[in-house]
């Protein structure tokens, strides 16, 4: 029996998510884990691999056309993802030099894989744009 992406069934019935259930989904995996791995110590690789799973799932679970919001979405989830964490789990509170360093130490300890999971994304995003358009010329 073959397992490939095709044959598995899909858990949502009907077209799947709409650009903004994967908006909702990628924000919820990404806070998350981050939220664990932050309260544990410094972000790294568990936020990347959500990172990851939150393109990997918004590509499978989302509709036809939700590509855009797909790799749009997880940088800036993961921005305020970040906000959040550093103003209540770690304790900057207003203290505007804490913040600012915990933030820029956060989103770097994220980044190598937030720019590989982008051009990843973009790529993919790019191809299928493509492959549709080849399909609809061809059908024309």
């Amino acid at each position: 029996m073959s397992a490939d992406l095709h044959t598995l069934p899909r858990p949502i019935k009907g077209l799947g998510l709409t650009s903004a259930g994967v908006v909702v989904l990628q924000f919820l995996i990404i806070l998350l884990v981050e939220t664990i791995e932050y309260s544990l110590g410094k972000v790294g690789i568990a936020t990347g691999v959500a990172l990851f799973a939150a393109l990997g799932s918004g590509f499978y679970l989302g509709r036809p056309g939700t590509g855009f919001a797909t790799v749009v979405n997880p940088p800036i989830a993961l921005f305020i993802t970040s906000i959040i964490l550093i103003a209540t789990i770690g304790g900057a509170g207003l203290h505007l030099a804490k913040f600012g360093l915990d933030l820029v130490t956060t989103l770097g300890g994220a980044a190598p894989y937030l720019a590989v999971g982008t051009i990843a994304g973009w790529g993919w995003h790019l191809w299928s744009q493509h492959q549709s358009k080849k399909v609809k010329a061809l059908e024309s």
